[in-house]
């Protein structure tokens, strides 16, 4: 297998989607189906949240395991090759998000975060959603 150049890593990694994910969808979906409505990726907001519910000053993340470095999770193991790389990667990523719900919480905002696997259980999932938003 040919090992990937700086610049062909940089365009693949330009590909891989922010906004709109399979898992955004889903849980966007299973929000609105509990009768909740919401605004999404607010720029003006520390992390531009997935999902902003700006009347009750709650905002929902929807995290990839792999990408978030999710603990423990089976989803979250790093490629063998290239480690380093994905290591650090990762830490950046988790320090940001550390950060941002740092700065959302002192300006007043409840923060949530679901993450990839938890879709597994929908309905542990709904019941946390519900009691998180209500």
């Amino acid at each position: 297998m040919d090992k990937l150049t700086p610049a062909r890593r940089s365009w693949l990694m330009g590909r891989v989607k922010s906004k709109n994910t399979s898992v955004e969808m889903a849980v966007r979906r299973l929000v609105f189906s509990m009768g909740f409505r919401y605004r999404l990726h607010v720029k003006a907001l520390p992390g531009t949240p997935d999902l902003v519910f700006a009347g009750r000053k709650k905002v929902v993340f929807v995290n990839g395991c792999f990408w978030h470095g999710h603990e423990g999770c089976k989803y979250a193991r790093l490629p063998k090759d290239k480690t380093d790389f994905w290591e650090a990667k990762v830490a950046r990523n988790r320090e940001r998000d550390a950060k941002n719900n740092s700065l959302l919480e002192s300006a007043g905002w409840k923060v949530h975060t679901v993450w990839q696997c938890e879709l597994k259980n929908l309905e542990k999932l709904t019941e946390e959603l519900n009691e998180f938003l209500r």
